[in-house]
């Protein structure tokens, strides 16, 4: 099918350009309780000086009710459907007070409860509402249409939900990629930040991959659909931050288990407070309104939302940094690590290797050319970096691979592959070397070779490249040398990572140790573990483990999995990481930052801190209001506005994690 790239220019381009995505924010009067709370406090501030003024009870009275059912009724029936499983639920007992205000004479008192009540609740809604807000507004970036393509080479436009794998969508100059997909025809330059993080913008041709949501430049692309909408790269990290909010941590699971013994233990103490005084000839209304009023004060609405709050907003905030924190478990976990261990190839390096050296055996018969067709048919299955890297270099070189059948892959070995009948092998020259695979050939050919390949490795391992050897039908016939390069934040995340740990991290990588050694002498490692395979690497771990440490495991491969899930806390590299590594994880780097690292565990602790920082205000007030109501006389009013003015606080100090000036504190934070 043959269609002509038009590059008419899209409405809003302007915008477009700017990279403004359109903000989603939920609307206040959106959320029933901000309604119900709305309704409560006009029928208040109508009764309220009609009472003041002297006008007959029926005439404010029946506003007043109204104000109690309007802010009551959904928590008061919460609290019964709470009640039915047995579980007594603090809002019931708001209700309660309340109500007991007002059968003593207090209806104006137990209306300014209610109206307190049903505004707090309100506002805790509606940062609950902004902080889902924040992530799904991701969402946003990704355009309603797309421009799909038919047979016939028409175009219709089409909601991007309804986009099916394998379809061709048109990509005009300036508008923003409906779908992740492949190009398959067009050149232009694609504005990838919000995705990858990338500050330029990224040259694409035929073969590269876009994602949805990111910015064409002035160039159309056609682009043929590769993912449905749900699976898109933003939507997953919606997904994914959205399941992390559902979570709660061991802090929160705590408070909760105690909060009902709590909650039993303070009805217990208001009938006391009620009938003790009563009992010593007290008056039955003081005693009651006492009562009431230490119910309420007493109530642990500010310690129960200390937890939750700043740790949901820390999760939605690094996901709009490109750190996706599966559970608000891990993101309180992080904040306790004093240890990290960095895999190498695609952590600290790019995890695009290419490569730099092809030296065939003499004895081989082959030319560069063709053991390197050899290698790269073999290595076509595989997922690995390296793999990767000789793959492109074959194409590079215009060379036709062969189909590999048989392949099998073993992590920290190497690749087995039958290529045009032939039994080829590919991996660390030390494990092909000393396992004993290879065919039973003259002695002393066969010592010859090994000794030949020990000489090229060595030079280039001391050089600090990766050797690879190459065997067929169990002899080896070359090695192939491979050089990535390091990230540019790789130095300053290592040191920012042993500033906020106090102990410089542990390479773990299954390179060989020269090589290893070089790498982690340039960005200030001296612990390195080299030569590792996947179980060797948890050995290393649990080590570490078992001296106390907490240790933060960061890496991308097949091979890191297993570290990854024994960790205290497991980081994946999002961009080149293997499914498997992503699955494992606690956490992944969605845009490959390093920096990152640093700053979301800097951004967990000053979490952390906060929900100290919650509790403390919560215990205070509490205690406060609690020893005023016993020993003196606490007004109910005043007694309603301290617990809900504190639980407020609570809840707006945990969401001060919301704002980019968190993350850039906690940035800062992380390179000291």
């Amino acid at each position: 099918m043959s269609s002509t790239l038009t590059e008419r220019p899209a409405p809003g381009v302007a915008a477009e350009s700017a990279g403004v995505a359109p903000r989603r924010r939920t609307r206040v009067f959106s959320l029933p309780e901000a309604r119900w709370a709305l309704a409560a406090t006009v029928l208040f501030l109508i009764a309220l000086p009609l009472q003041l003024t002297g006008a007959p009870a029926w005439a404010w009275g029946p506003l007043y009710a109204l104000a109690y059912a309007t802010g009551g009724w959904e928590p008061a029936w919460a609290g019964l459907q709470a009640l039915k499983e047995k579980t007594l639920d603090v809002d019931l007992l708001m209700i309660v007070a309340a109500l007991g205000a007002a059968a003593v004479g207090q209806v104006m008192d137990g209306a300014l409860l209610i109206v307190i009540f049903a505004t707090s609740g309100a506002l805790e809604a509606l940062a609950t509402a902004r902080t889902a807000d924040s992530v799904r507004g991701l969402l946003d970036l990704a355009p309603a249409t797309a421009t799909r393509l038919l047979d016939d080479g028409t175009e219709e436009s089409v909601p991007t939900e309804q986009l099916a794998i394998g379809e061709t969508i048109l990509v005009r100059p300036g508008e923003r990629i409906g779908a992740d997909g492949r190009v398959l025809d067009g050149v232009s330059e694609v504005d990838q930040a919000t995705i990858t993080g990338e500050p330029l913008p990224v040259a694409k041709e035929i073969g590269d991959e876009v994602f949805a949501g990111t910015l064409n430049g002035t160039g159309a692309l056609r682009v043929k659909v590769e993912r449905d909408a749900a699976d898109s790269v933003i939507a997953r990290i919606v997904k994914m931050v959205e399941e992390a909010s559902e979570t709660k941590a061991p802090t929160q699971l705590f408070i909760e288990k105690v909060e009902q013994r709590y909650s039993i233990g303070m009805v217990v103490a208001t009938l006391a407070v009620f009938a003790v005084p009563l009992a010593f000839g007290a008056a039955f209304t003081g005693s009651l309104l006492r009562a009431m009023t230490f119910m309420i004060v007493a109530s642990p609405c500010a310690v129960v939302l200390a937890t939750m709050p700043p740790l949901l907003s820390a999760i939605a905030n690094a996901g709009r940094h490109g750190v996706l924190v599966k559970s608000a478990v891990v993101m309180e976990r992080l904040g306790q690590v004093d240890a990290v261990a960095l895999d190498k190839t695609g952590t600290l390096t790019e995890g695009t290797p290419r490569v730099t050296d092809i030296h065939p055996l003499a004895a081989s018969g082959l030319e560069e050319s063709q053991l390197l067709a050899l290698a790269a048919a073999a290595e076509h299955p595989s997922e690995h970096p390296l793999a990767r890297a000789v793959v492109d270099a074959a194409r590079t070189r215009g060379l036709v691979l062969a189909t590999a059948e048989d392949f099998t892959s073993a992590p920290g070995i190497g690749v087995t592959a039958t290529v045009d009948g032939r039994a080829i092998v590919v991996g660390a020259p030390a494990r092909l070397l000393g396992s004993g695979s290879r065919s039973e050939v003259g002695g002393g050919a066969e010592s010859a070779a090994a000794e030949q390949v020990a000489a090229i490795a060595g030079g280039l391992e001391t050089a600090g490249h990766t050797a690879v050897l190459v065997e067929a039908d169990g002899v080896p016939v070359g090695v192939l040398g491979i050089a990535d390069r390091l990230r540019p934040d790789a130095a300053a995340t290592v040191t920012a990572l042993t500033a906020l740990t106090g102990v410089a991290p542990m390479l773990v990588t299954g390179d060989n140790p020269r090589a290893a050694r070089r790498l982690a002498a340039e960005v200030g490692i001296t612990d390195v573990r080299a030569g590792l395979l996947p179980q060797d690497k948890v050995t290393a771990v649990k080590d570490q483990e078992a001296t106390g440490r907490k240790v933060l495991v960061l890496g991308d491969g097949v091979n890191d999995a297993p570290a990854l899930a024994a960790a205290h806390t497991g980081i994946a590299m999002g961009r080149a990481g293997s499914d498997l590594a992503l699955e494992t994880a606690d956490a992944v780097i969605v845009r490959d930052e390093l920096a990152t690292v640093p700053t979301v565990v800097a951004l967990s602790r000053r979490a952390r801190s906060l929900v100290v920082q919650n509790l403390v205000i919560a215990a205070l007030f509490i205690s406060g209001l609690v020893v005023w109501d016993l020993i003196a006389t606490l007004p109910l009013p005043l007694g309603v506005l301290g617990h809900e003015g504190s639980t407020v606080i609570v809840g707006l100090n945990g969401l001060r994690l919301l704002r980019e000036a968190a993350w850039t504190q906690a940035r800062a934070e992380g390179r000291k």
